[in-house]
């Protein structure tokens, strides 16, 4: 394997990527185009490759690259701007920013309820800082702290339009992308799903680590530096969000180049020598 690899027809990958163009509530006829669709296929090229290493059955992988294509499904309607706006605004002050995370700070939250939750406690100082709490506002709070309503809603909508596309949705495809911010979800799950959910985890970290795009719109970042995407995955395995597996067969493909390309696209830019080596040794950690 010398690049992360694209299992599924590109012509299927697009149409899939469509699937996040968004209908604009405040302009009729208007659709809001998926935000950073380019992050999802990188993904999902991704997660193929660790998957492949894990030894997971070719017909599984090629189905889990679709569902690592439309794991941000939940975002579409991303308003760039709008979201960049809370968000940065609610790191600077602390405040959590998912819903596992809320629910440690926010015990007394009802599970489920923690987009509503946020806007009780935060309207005032939100709306002093200029961001107007309305119901668009409302929709960007939940892409984050009520992923799993929104990406349920999203879903309802599109699998008609799989269905046409001859992709079979199965019930483990939308309890891998809720991984992240929901992983009790995944409470009983076979071993294989959870394992894969944990690929998409560390597939998509570190490639947001990378992503300058992300970096500059919503994540107040100046500069990527992919040693601090590896104390992430690092992070993530002392939480138990990762298995060791899982970050070893991610290191491992990083130290053979098989993700190079991937990053320079995330990056928009060539490598470094001080990051070609830093991923070269990757698997020596």
């Amino acid at each position: 394997m010398t690049s992360a690899p694209l299992l599924v027809p590109r012509a299927l990958a697009s149409k899939l990527l469509h699937l996040y163009d968004y209908p604009d509530p405040r302009r009729p006829g208007r659709l809001i185009r998926g935000y950073d669709c380019p992050h999802a296929l990188r993904t999902a090229r991704m997660c193929a490759a660790v998957a492949q290493r894990l030894g997971h059955q070719p017909a599984r992988v090629k189905q889990y690259q679709i569902a690592c294509i439309l794991h941000d499904l939940g975002r579409a309607g991303l308003d760039r701007q709008l979201f960049g706006r809370i968000w940065s605004w609610a790191r600077a002050q602390g405040i959590p920013t998912r819903p596992r995370e809320w629910r440690v700070i926010h015990p007394q939250t009802k599970y489920g309820r923690e987009t509503e939750a946020f806007m009780a406690l935060h309207k005032t100082s939100m709306e002093a800082a200029g961001i107007v709490l309305d119901r668009w506002a409302c929709e960007q709070v939940e892409m984050r702290l009520g992923y799993a309503r929104r990406l349920a809603r999203r879903l309802r909508i599109v699998k008609p339009m799989l269905g046409d596309l001859s992709v079979t949705w199965s019930p483990w495809m939308s309890r891998i992308m809720l991984y992240y911010y929901y992983p009790e979800k995944l409470k009983g799950a076979p071993p294989w799903v959870r394992q894969l959910a944990e690929i998409l985890v560390a597939c998509e970290q570190f490639e947001a680590y990378s992503n300058q795009r992300r970096g500059r719109d919503y994540y107040a970042r100046r500069r990527e530096d992919l040693s601090e995407a590896f104390a992430y995955l690092d992070a993530l395995q002392r939480e138990g969000i990762l298995s060791r597996p899982v970050v070893r067969a991610l290191r491992a493909l990083a130290a053979e180049g098989v993700f190079d390309r991937v990053l320079e696209q995330a990056k928009g830019r060539p490598l470094s020598q001080r990051e070609r080596r830093l991923l070269r040794q990757a698997s020596q950690e």
